[in-house]
């Protein structure tokens, strides 16, 4: 009888401590509070802004250094990578919370509707009578200290108006993203087992905590701490010639858009040029094909504005001709399409799982993955409906919303690039296709008054969930137990928002002192909703023809990435025509400049020797930018920011 080979034995999966959640949940408040002080009351740092956080990435330094430190005095105390990497896992999901998109945007609208309410507006009579009570603020005299300050959030008077609206928001965010955490449950294996996404963004927190005193062969690579130095001084210099303008500053390492007056030119919208020491990083992270693509694809974009000022066709961008933002949206639609379909089958083998008699792991994890996704649902849709919205319009937005965040889950999985989507969200597509008119004002009330989480996704949560699984399956955590750890976070990290928001508002106020408070997010969400209204305008065919155009670009291109050798990547046209590139694209256009550079002259050995300089560059830049953002709220004045 022939010999059976023998089963390797795998692994058991480690569970998350309690230890490492409570050490995660104490930064997780340290760090809500910074990243709110620093973004909205000074305006400096901007660190929630990047597909990488800064915060976050400085306390893992820091916790990594302090931990080589115990290893050697008292290794019992001293933290296992597992648990060094579910307290960062835990201080970034706070983040998405707490950040420059998020929280701090619902404080931007839960009050403003009735705040700049005018006779000039007439806000009062177009549309306050359609806004649900339970999920705004319209008690004065606690919106009086909310924007004008010398107030506390603790006093009943003031904060009671609050209570009722931030319980029911809290609600929408927990169904919301609890949602978006059955979703990547479900996908997780798929994408990073069998299509073997790379994920950029968790290369540098894996790197700083492995090894078996974690850290200490990251933290003594030479090539790491060169990149480190060259970092450092680049933000050092930068950030004392903002204090001290006698000091010179470094050329380019600072945003500058200019003024084109001249014709054809003043057809350029939103051009910026200089070059982010850590985003040249990320662009040598990510494949030269995409790096390529973003930066080629946003001057295309760019051309074709110069083009329709040529041929007298322009209009205001970006909603006018040449129609780029709904060219986003018609690329990013597409680009969700695409990933669902190449995780058909997977999600068809889950869904036999799940209504399978085995009693396996993976059996019961897509069981709770799977009951949850339908209860977070049906928990959103019902709440979606007392605030006025109908079924259909409750299937559209929860339809259009979660295919743009797969969309961008699958991007930030597969390249790891920024993704400041400012143009797509559902009400703009809804609009477009069927018409402020069809939806009646109670509707287009409702729909407008999410704007806040869907205006702009730079701290989407759904991308960080899935790096956190990613982390989960490198170091062999157990899924369900990170999940729950996950969803505590976000939980601790909505209460924790609301603390730090209310109480720095109510005692500077908002609109007194506040440099970044998100006031614009409110006056585009109201001023927007009344010209609607007023205008009640039917479906925007020239809207819908574009949107249907940056579809089958995105479609031509993706055929054409498959089937040739030219580096021209579908997602790179997606990011370009969506505001994600504006920022980025001379870094982008540097980093690949090197990348293929070192490919082509220094080989696989040389592209490693780059790979660690750059994530010291990287680091470097984030450390020194975490100090500036610091410094800044605690020495009472606008420091340099490394980003924006």
């Amino acid at each position: 009888m022939p010999e059976q080979p023998q089963q390797v034995e795998q692994p058991a999966p480690r569970h998350v401590s309690p230890r490492a959640v409570a050490l995660g949940l104490a930064l997780a408040a340290v760090n809500t509070w910074w990243v709110v002080m620093a973004e909205a009351r000074w305006g400096v740092m901007d660190g929630s802004c990047l597909p990488l956080f800064i915060t976050p990435v400085f306390m893992l330094a820091l916790l990594s250094g302090l931990n080589l430190i115990l290893v050697r005095l008292r290794p019992r105390l001293a933290l296992s990578t597992v648990e060094l990497l579910t307290a960062y896992i835990v201080v970034v999901i706070s983040e998405t919370l707490s950040g420059h998109d998020f929280v701090q945007n619902l404080f931007g609208t839960i009050g403003h509707a009735h705040w700049f309410a005018t006779p000039e507006n007439a806000w009062e009579d177009l549309f306050h009578q359609y806004l649900p009570p339970w999920l705004v603020v319209s008690d004065l005299t606690a919106l009086e200290y909310l924007y004008e300050g010398g107030g506390s959030f603790v006093h009943p008077d003031l904060l009671g108006p609050f209570v009722v609206p931030l319980l029911a928001w809290g609600g929408i965010l927990v169904a919301l993203i609890g949602a978006m955490l059955c979703v990547n449950v479900l996908v997780q294996r798929h994408w990073t087992v069998h299509e073997k996404l790379a994920y950029p963004m968790v290369v540098l927190p894996l790197e700083m905590t492995r090894g078996d005193r974690p850290g200490a062969r990251f933290f003594t690579d030479v090539l790491i701490w060169i990149g480190l130095g060259a970092g450092a001084l680049i933000t050092l210099v930068n950030g004392l010639s903002a204090i001290y303008p006698q000091l010179p500053a470094l050329p380019l390492i600072k945003l500058t858009r200019p003024r084109f007056t001249a014709y054809p030119w003043r057809g350029l919208y939103r051009f910026y040029y200089g070059v982010y020491p850590f985003a040249v990083a990320l662009a040598f992270f990510i494949p030269s094909d995409l790096s390529f693509s973003c930066w080629f694809f946003f001057l295309a974009g760019q051309a074709q504005m110069v083009g329709a000022e040529l041929l007298g066709m322009r209009e205001a961008p970006p909603n006018g001709f040449p129609y780029l933002a709904h060219q986003a949206s018609g690329a990013w639609l597409a680009l969700a399409v695409g990933a669902l379909l190449t995780t058909r089958g997977h999600l068809s083998r889950a869904w036999r799982l799940i209504w399978s008699r085995g009693a396996g792991d993976e059996a019961r994890l897509y069981r709770w993955a799977g009951a949850g996704l339908i209860c977070c649902l049906a928990a959103l849709a019902i709440l979606l409906g007392f605030a006025g919205m109908g079924p259909w319009l409750i299937a559209g937005f929860i339809a259009v919303f979660y295919a743009l965040s797969i969309a961008m889950t699958r991007v930030r999985a597969q390249f790891g690039t920024p993704h400041e989507i400012y143009y797509i969200n559902p009400q703009r597509i809804i609009v477009n296709f069927v018409g402020a008119v069809a939806l009646g004002d109670r509707q287009l009330t409702a729909l407008s008054v999410t704007y806040w989480f869907n205006r702009c996704y730079r701290c989407h949560p759904m991308p960080f969930q899935l790096e956190g699984l990613k982390i989960a399956r490198e170091e062999r955590i157990e899924v369900g137990s990170l999940s729950r750890a996950i969803l505590l976070a976000t939980i601790a990290a909505i209460l924790l928002s609301y603390w730090a928001n209310l109480h720095i508002t109510m005692r500077e106020g908002a609109t007194a002192k506040c440099i970044a408070f998100k006031s614009w997010v409110g006056r585009e969400t109201y001023t927007v909703l009344a010209n609607r209204l007023r205008t009640a305008p039917g479906p925007d065919y020239p809207a819908i023809a574009a949107t249907a155009a940056g579809a089958a670009i995105f479609w031509a291109l993706r055929s054409l990435h498959f089937q040739t050798a030219l580096p021209l990547h579908p997602a790179g046209y997606a990011l370009a025509v969506s505001f994600a590139m504006n920022y980025f694209w001379c870094s982008f256009l540097l980093g690949w400049l090197v990348k293929v550079a070192v490919l082509r002259y220094g080989g696989r050995s040389g592209h490693d020797r780059a790979f660690r300089l750059f994530l010291g560059v990287l680091l470097g830049d984030y450390l020194l930018g975490a100090v500036w953002g610091a410094l800044g709220p605690l020495l009472g004045i606008r420091t340099y920011k490394n980003f924006i």
